[in-house]
């Protein structure tokens, strides 16, 4: 997975420009996003037409603003630079509940 970081800007219009794409907001003290992060891997494995991109919520506190994610772990997916669809909550997420939001995008 991509680092938010590892792109030449942070302009979400431009680097979903294109493609498919899906933004994981964690941090690092929060304990639902470090349940999540041992099964990226393995979803980012079963969804191969996305391209997964890591924001640590902390560091990027204005994005997360903007995009109105108070709650963390959470997923927003992009098509071709427009949002398709959210999973923004403040709730522990399970592996199925991550997979059955991407397969609801389709």
């Amino acid at each position: 997975m991509k680092q938010l970081t590892e792109f030449p800007t942070t302009d979400l219009a431009q680097i979903t420009q294109k493609g498919q794409y899906v933004l994981f907001f964690h941090a690092d003290w929060c304990p639902d996003c470090k349940f999540i992060e041992p099964e990226m891997p393995s979803i980012e494995e079963d969804f191969p037409e996305y391209q997964f991109i890591s924001v640590d919520r902390d560091q990027f506190l204005d994005l997360a603003k903007k995009l109105n994610i108070m709650g963390i772990p959470s997923f927003v997916a992009y098509a071709n630079g427009q949002e398709i669809g959210r999973l923004v909550n403040k709730n522990r997420k399970t592996k199925a509940e991550v997979e059955d939001f991407l397969k609801s995008l389709a």
